[in-house]
This record gives C-alpha cells, structure tokens and sequence, in this order.
C-alpha cells in the first residue's frame, strides 16, 4: 500500500513540475493546462471523477464568478470612471495628492472588484493625468499596480486567494475568516506602500528629456490626426435620391473593398434637426444621409465613387472631423497581454461588426503602418486608433480582458458618459457589503442577491454579465484545486509539513511564518497567485496542526503573500499592464518590488500573530 502512494506521489509532483514549465513557457494557455490536469489526476486514478472535478462545485468559485459581475455594473454604470475625475479634480496639480489619492482609489475599489479590471480603468487615467501635469506617467503607473495588488488584502472577496485560503480553512474544519479580516493588514501595508512610493518614486523614471515634451501635453483628437497622418483622408458626402446605396447596410457594401472608403459616421436629419448616427454594419443607410468618410489609400478615386454611388461632395469643417468631436470620438487603444486577439487581423476579427467601431491607423514601435492594415497580423504592444460614437469606445474600454484604451484625447470631456443607474448599483454593491459583514446570508447568496438587483435596475444585462465573467480564472482554480487533494491523498502535504518543520520548525511559529511567505513568493515567480494559494493553503494548515498552534495566521500568511506579487512584471497580469505604459524595464521591478516584498514580508510576520494569536 505504501508503495502504492509512494508511486502516485511521485506522479503527482510530475504532473506538477509539468504544469509550472507549461505556465511559465506560456505555450498552452493557462486554463488549459487545470482542464489538462483534471483529465490525468482521473486516467491515472490518483483521484476519483467527484474529486477531480469538485472544484466546480465550490461556492467560492462561484462566489468569484460574481464578482466580476458586480465589477462589471460598477464600470457600466460609470461610478469607477466617476471616481478617476474625482481624483483629478482634488488632485488639482500636486503630483504627491495624486499619488495618495490614486493608490487609496484604486485600493478601495479593489477591495470589492478585480483589481486588473480597476488598474485598466485607471490607466487612461493616470496618462491623462501626468500629460496634463506634465509629468512621465512612469512616476505613477507602479504605485497604480502596486496599489492594485494590495487591494487583494482589503477584504475577504478582493482576490481569489483569499477565497480559495478561506476555503481550505473551512475544508479542514480550523476556522473561517470574516470579511473584514484581513483588512487591518491590508491598510497598514497600504500605508506603507504610499510612504514607499513617495520615497522612491525619484527612480521610477529616467529624468525627461526635452524630446519627450510633447508627450507630456494634453493630447486632442489634432493630434491624433497628425500623428496618425489623417490629413487629406476626410470627405462627408450626401446620398442623392436614386444612390444604389439607399436600403442597404453597410456590411452588405463592401465600401473598404471596392472604394477604401471607410464610414465612420453618419448625419441623419430627425425632426428639423441634424443627429449623428452610429456608423454600424448593419445601418442601413437613407436617402440625404451625410456620411463622413475616411479614403485610407491616397490613390482612391473619390471622383469615380461619387460618381459610381451618385453621392454628393459636402462641406467639411475642421481637420479630419475634428468640428465633430462632440459626436464622433476617437481613442488609441492596444491589446491586453492575455488578448485572444493576439496574431488575427482586423478582418479575423470582425472588428466594425463586432464592436462599431472603425480602426483608421496602426503604430508598431512608433512607427505607423501604411500597409494594408485590415489584413496586418496584430502584435503586443501595437496601438490602434479607433474612430466612431463615444459611447461606443466607452463599452471597449469597459472590455479590459482583450483591449485597453490607453489615450483619450482632452475633447472627451466634453463628452458626459450615461450614469443614469449609478445609484442603483452604489446600493447593490453596499446591500452586499452589508449582507457579508453581518453574515446574515452566505457570501455567495448576497453576491448573487446584489447581481439579480443589479439586473433589475438596468445596471447590467446578461449578455454584458455573462462577458464580464473571466473563465480563464474560475477554469484555473478549478483546475488546480484537486492538486491540493491529490497531494493530500498521496501524503504530498504530510512530507512538505515534515520538511518545513525538520528545516525550522524548532526555531518557533514566526519563522515558520517568516518560510512559508518566503516560499509563496518564490512560487509566485512562476505560477499565477491563485495557484501559489492552492498549493500552499493546505501545507500551512497542516504545519500548524502539526505545531499544535491556531491556522489562521498561518493561512493568513499565505493569503498576504499570494497578493504580495511586486518583484517581476510578469508575477501578476497588474504588472503586465503598466510595464509599457510607465516605459519600464524588468529590472525597474527588481530594483523597486523586491525591497517593498520584503517589508511586506516583515510586517506581516509581526502584525499577523498579534491579530491572529498562536
């Protein structure tokens, strides 16, 4: 028998050398690799099918599917955004207030949505921000992933480490956390972490450099057209009775193809009254409807489309539509690192049908590509310009899992977004808040009860909630959860434990401590915070019951150290985000995160057993 498990641990820790390579190789994606898992641990029969596939059942995975709903209505609704004018409006010019405010905004609003949501949301923010103030957004955009990875420690729900170390508490039947148990933690390395990034923020950035001057202005939609070389390419035209185009939608015309004439808005005359119009696919055009038109290729013919569609050459006031700001709006915008978008054509994409939205130019290096860009493969790193109704480049900047919208240019303030149910969704999201604290209901009934009020409210739809939810996520934690049964069940966690306390276990509970954050970091360089806490929840809880001494801390330890993933760029997707908008390097995180690490690690040694006795 014993060689029988001693057989089947050796897989497992196979199987788990296996999955780090794959993660850290970043080949297959990340979910793959947990559903990949969950197929073997049954094949091989070190689990059984309810044991492998348990994970789906877990209330906390459901619980995390939730709130990403609840993020979901808090950005639809527009009270995130609300909160960055806040920010900028008491921030006024001093960069220091900015700093402060900014790391307490995003830490509070991560507390209760995800924290790559809140980061993505504040990008723009703080580009606009340091343009205006003619700062490198480089001095802000370490403390904005920094602030967003300590959110994770703000409360129970923030991240999905907490949920999963709670959830092997309560599996082992030592002890559950409340919500607001980690908070006392959180805001002391909160605290710490703005008196840190006051110190050093000096070395986040080189000095600039008069070149660089530019950049730091507010940029307009005037700058957009010249960076992008828009000049010459705009036309509004009028569709004369008896135009072939009359009755007919724009998907179905094939204008780009046959013209290189790209629709990116539409007049339309409503009751005495000139509207713009959104220029979808599947607006179907009219009669006296003015389009406004891009002719992206210098050698169009706009004489023979005229001519061919019986349109009629109007007026055009201002650069390449800018007279029109109010209505047509444009945005740069690039890809996330973890886009499915990454190496598709626009074409591939769909992109007009899929979001309504027109891209007119692409920079790659900072170079602009003249190629045919419908059909040009897209990279990271690459910046698109998109051009059409500003409510419409508000839902892609709501779509934080494959776009970020970097640069807003100044005329978007004059553009107010709908926030018409923004109160709606402040009571849902304090109804749960409320539920959660005084456990009246479980966390995962008032999280559902707040996203079924936010439906009824019009704060979200279910296409949009159904969207919001990250499935690579849930998939991954349900995918490494039965690692933690599997090494359980083969005595893994039993000869980890006897390690850990053969190595320095007679040096008492805060070394012990002090060693499994040490180990959490490590792991965390390679594996994504969610699985770090998997993996090391049950060997803390097992180090403790083997002391004979409370688990909390030890968990707790865990938990801090899963969200204390600040030494690499690549330790957290927060990271990831800021690395090329803050112009840094991998080293820039060395130099800053792993200090700022081990004062985290520091602190939490000595505050955790203070609030959580041995």
């Amino acid at each position: 028998m014993g060689t029988l498990a001693d057989s089947q641990l050796f897989w497992v820790v196979c199987f788990l050398f296996i999955a780090i390579i794959l993660f850290i190789s970043n080949k297959v994606r990340m979910d793959v690799v947990a559903l990949l898992l969950i197929t073997v641990f049954v094949t091989s029969g070190i689990l059984t099918l309810p044991e492998a596939i348990s994970g789906f059942s877990d209330p906390n995975v459901i619980l995390i599917a939730l709130l990403f709903v609840i993020g979901e209505g808090l950005v639809r609704t527009g009270i995130a955004y609300q909160v960055g004018d806040w920010l900028v409006r008491v921030a006024g010019s001093s960069e220091t207030k900015l700093l402060v405010l900014l790391m307490l905004a995003v830490a509070g609003l991560g507390s209760v949505m995800s924290s790559t949501g809140v980061v993505a949301i504040f990008i723009p923010v703080v580009m606009s921000v340091s343009s205006r103030m003619e700062r490198e957004p480089g001095r802000l955009m370490m403390p904005l992933a920094f602030a967003g990875l300590i959110s994770g420690m703000m409360t129970l729900v923030a991240t999905p480490p907490n949920l999963v170390v709670n959830s092997e508490l309560q599996r082992y039947g030592v002890g559950q956390f409340d919500f607001f148990s980690v908070t006392p933690i959180g805001i002391v390395i909160l605290a710490m972490g703005i008196g840190y990034m006051l110190l050093v923020r000096p070395w986040l950035v080189k000095p600039a450099s008069q070149d660089k001057a530019k950049s730091r202005t507010r940029r307009t939609m005037r700058d957009l057209i010249h960076d992008y070389k828009l000049s010459g390419r705009a036309r509004r035209l009028s569709i004369r009775p008896g135009s072939p185009l009359i009755g007919r939608t724009l998907d179905e015309l094939h204008l780009r193809s046959r013209y290189s004439a790209n629709v990116v808005g539409i007049e339309r005359w409503r009751k005495f009254r000139r509207v713009m119009i959104g220029a979808f696919a599947a607006t179907e055009l009219r009669v006296h409807d003015i389009l406004l038109v891009d002719m992206f290729d210098p050698e169009a013919d706009v004489r023979h489309f005229c001519t061919e569609e019986q349109l009629e050459p109007m007026i055009l006031r201002g650069e390449y539509f800018s007279e029109q700001a109010r209505e047509v709006g444009m945005a740069e915008v690039s890809l996330v690192p973890e886009s499915e978008y990454i190496g598709k054509t626009l074409r591939q994409m769909g992109f007009r049908t899929r979001y309504n939205l027109n891209v007119i130019g692409i920079r790659r290096n900072g170079k602009l590509i003249e190629a045919n860009q419908i059909d040009e493969e897209l990279k990271v790193g690459d910046m698109m310009l998109v051009i059409g109704d500003w409510r419409q480049i508000r839902q892609l900047q709501s779509n934080t899992r494959d776009f970020l919208v970097m640069n807003l240019p100044a005329e978007v303030d004059e553009v107010a977004p709908a926030t018409s149910q923004a109160p709606h969704a402040l009571l849902c999201l304090i109804l749960m808040i409320f539920l959660m604290v005084t456990d009246i209901v479980p966390n995962v009934i008032a999280a559902l009860l707040a996203c079924l009020l936010m439906g009824k409210f019009r704060c979200i739809d279910m296409e949009s909630a159904y969207k919001s939810i990250h499935w690579p996520t849930l998939i991954l934690i349900v995918g490494m959860l039965p690692f933690a049964h599997a090494l359980q069940k083969t005595g893994g966690i039993d000869l980890v434990v006897k390690g850990l306390m053969d190595a320095v276990g007679d040096m008492g509970p805060r070394v012990v401590l002090l060693s499994l954050f040490v180990l959490c970091a490590v792991i965390g360089l390679f594996i994504s915070n969610t699985a770090t806490a998997v993996l090391m929840a049950p060997i803390a809880i097992g180090a403790a019951n083997q002391m004979g001494v409370s688990a909390l801390p030890f968990a707790m330890v865990v938990a801090i150290a899963a969200s204390a993933a600040f030494m690499t760029p690549v330790s957290s997707p927060v990271n990831t985000m800021v690395l090329g908008p803050g112009s840094y390097k991998f080293s820039d995180f060395l130099r800053i995160g792993v200090p700022f690490t081990l004062l985290v690690m520091v602190v939490s040694v000595i505050i955790i057993p203070l609030l959580f006795p041995f």
